[in-house]
């Protein structure tokens, strides 16, 4: 199973306003709308990222780039990608008349932190620091897009440019090492992972989200209608359970 980990960076809208609380922008108002600027990417695995942006490859090849990834992926995983990064690379690649990718499945890991926990903060920032002892890149902010999209007219600001784009890409390429990271720290309690035994030959009972086949047995499940033989993942600690039930009813409750 191919995994590939996702990151984009975006440029802000900038539009005409007259106030700065609580207002409502109009379309006339819309000077430079929303895009991708750059994105990095990791193959599960391997140890090399890929980073690429509109400032060093031009903005259509870049596209292309996140296209070609996407399409050779089983499973993209990113971190509030499903609202984000996920939504703003389809745009892009409907802007340039490219078919969508080829399918692939989406663990988003904001879901999964969501769902299964009660953080102070669910941002990616607070969540590595909690579970990998890790933070983002620390950058000036705002402030280091605006270096990123401005439009030099002397020397002097060609290198400040050139400067936080270089900041930009430490930036990207660690926010995808980290979304890796905490991606393998949460296997365990990622629901509806795809599973992993069906993208391989083998025969044995493996465990779906890691694919280890040390699969420790321990205890049963239970449904409404069957009793199943349980185990536990001894490399990721994933719970799963028996197809075949090893003892079944006959009679259904009425309600």
């Amino acid at each position: 199973m191919r995994v590939l980990t996702l990151d984009i960076e975006t440029s802000p809208n900038i539009a005409d306003v007259w106030g700065l609380w609580n207002n409502n922008v109009g379309l006339s108002q819309l000077r430079q709308s929303q895009r991708v600027i750059c994105f990095a990417a990791k193959w599960l695995g391997k140890s090399s990222v890929e980073f690429w942006s509109e400032y060093e490859h031009g903005h259509d090849a870049m596209v292309l780039a996140a296209h070609r990834l996407i399409s050779e992926a089983d499973v993209v995983v990113h971190y509030n990608g499903n609202r984000f990064d996920i939504p703003h690379l389809q745009s892009e690649f409907v802007r340039a008349q490219l078919a969508p990718p080829s399918p692939h499945k989406n663990v988003d890991l904001l879901r999964t932190v969501r769902r299964q926990f009660k953080f102070p903060s669910n941002k990616l920032d607070y969540v590595a620091s909690e579970l990998l002892g890790d933070r983002k890149v620390a950058h000036e902010g705002h402030l280091l897009w605006t270096k990123c999209l401005m439009v030099p007219e002397t020397p002097d600001e060609e290198k400040v440019k050139a400067a936080a784009w270089v900041r930009m890409r430490k930036y990207n390429i660690h926010d995808v090492k980290l979304t890796e990271r905490l991606y393998k720290r949460l296997l365990p309690w990622i629901a509806g992972h795809p599973h992993v035994g069906l993208y391989g030959d083998t025969t044995e009972a493996v465990c779906g989200n890691c694919g280890s086949t040390d699969l420790r047995r321990q205890g049963y499940a239970y449904t409404s209608l069957g009793k199943f033989i349980q185990r536990q993942c001894k490399s990721c600690g994933k719970w799963s359970r028996d197809k075949k039930a090893i003892a079944s009813v006959d009679v259904r409750p009425a309600a």
